[in-house]
């Protein structure tokens, strides 16, 4: 099978894709899910004109050349309005939150007042509508607020409150079965044999999915044998895997035995091998209604096609746009040479010049096996099939890496 562009590979991956279904949540457990209907108000919120600060709740008018004396003749705590009308020459003590009095049109704020038992002084002009939060002035019954594919963070959750929802309609999370594969593989916190080495895909891959609003399941490592594999898979299959992705085993050696072990299970192949590096044995398909994607090997390779491959899969699952490859470009710190017919993805570090423009400094050395290299990097520098040399100061396109915050 000929390498196929990444576009192409993205563009096949994503075809047929369907939203998972929706489930109503409490609100109390919606932070971090997607939206899978569009959310509406469902009261006017202020529901009624509130006063923005403590003070006294006035006529403007009464207040035009201070200072003026008004009689107060009753209090409006938040929560417990005053019920009578205010007239000319009147004035209620009010409290943040609370409604405005019936008669009042503004609020003189207590800095600005003497008080002396039933009467105050105002010692300002106040204007009409002054620290008077008219009613709607966040949003009206009706007024559709939050989209569906939204991600449900702690704004999201606060205006949904306020709207009055206790829960809300989101899709499902999507279920991604995870299988590292490889005799050589042991598990962090096992002493590794004399050919062996520590498996570490897994934990990069399932953070992921965690982070794209997934639920991974963890299949452990399978050895290098068919009864093993297909014990894996139909492990998958029973847990409902919406997507089983495996780690290695994909390429072209006699060891490489996952593609096989995959076809005997029904897999339909959408494609293998891709013009990237790194990432060239790629591989995508699906078992009935379950996605599959086989991710090479190598730790950076199977890091960087997760990214690429697997965070828009989690998108569309999820009824969200995926987020475009190339976002931005920036300017080269140094020089860079030219591409062969794959289309490289090159970790690199961002910097500023003297002049504090943001630059990009791809690390030298590039090979798919160096996870320091890419737990270091803040951004991918993205080179076309056979794109010419570059000088430093020419413009690339980048892609962001995801960094928590430190």
């Amino acid at each position: 099978m000929a390498l196929i562009s990444v576009d192409e590979a993205l563009e096949r991956l994503l075809q047929g894709t369907v939203a998972l279904p929706a489930e109503g949540v409490d609100l109390t457990e919606a932070n971090g899910r997607v939206l899978a209907s569009d959310l509406a108000a469902t009261r006017t919120q202020p529901p009624f004109p509130a006063s923005a600060m403590d003070g006294y709740a006035v006529r403007a008018a009464d207040l035009a050349h201070p200072p003026a004396t008004l009689t107060v003749i009753g209090e409006a705590p938040a929560g417990h309005g005053y019920s009578g009308k205010v007239l000319t020459g009147e004035a209620v003590r009010i409290f943040t939150g609370a409604p405005v009095p019936d008669g009042t049109d503004a609020i003189l704020i207590q800095e600005n007042a003497q008080r002396d038992g039933d009467t105050v002084t105002a010692l300002e002009t106040v204007s009409k509508g002054q620290f008077v939060r008219p009613a709607g002035l966040d949003f009206h019954a009706g007024e559709v607020l939050l989209r569906a594919g939204t991600r449900i963070g702690f704004r999201e959750l606060a205006l949904a409150a306020a709207m009055n929802h206790a829960r809300l309609p989101v899709h499902r999370r999507p279920r991604v079965a995870i299988l590292a594969t490889g005799d050589e593989l042991v598990p962090p916190g096992t002493e590794p044999g004399p050919n062996q080495i520590i498996a570490s895909n897994h934990a990069g891959v399932a953070a992921l999915v965690e982070d794209c609003g997934g639920t991974p399941i963890h299949l452990g490592i399978a050895p290098d044998r068919p009864e093993a594999l297909n014990e894996r898979i139909a492990a998958a299959r029973e847990a409902n895997a919406d997507v089983l992705v495996t780690l290695g085993g994909a390429s072209v050696g006699d060891h490489d035995l996952v593609q096989d072990a995959l076809g005997g299970a029904g897999m339909a192949l959408a494609f293998w091998r891709i013009a990237m590096r790194p990432g060239k044995p790629l591989m995508a398909g699906h078992i009935d209604d379950m996605r599959v994607l086989g991710l090479p090997g190598n730790p950076v390779s199977s890091l960087v096609c997760s990214l690429l491959f697997l965070r828009p899969l989690m998108d569309a699952l999820l009824g969200r746009p995926p987020a475009p490859r190339v976002g931005e470009t920036l300017p080269l710190a140094v020089g860079v040479g030219a591409n062969d017919q794959r289309e490289d993805y090159l970790r690199a570090a961002l910097t500023h010049d003297a002049e504090g423009v943001e630059q990009v400094t791809p690390f030298p050395r590039q090979d798919s096996s160096m996870l320091a290299t890419l737990a270091q990097a803040d951004a991918l520098v993205i080179r076309p099939p056979h794109a010419p040399p570059l000088a430093a100061g020419a413009r690339v396109p980048i892609l962001r890496l995801p960094r928590s915050r430190g």
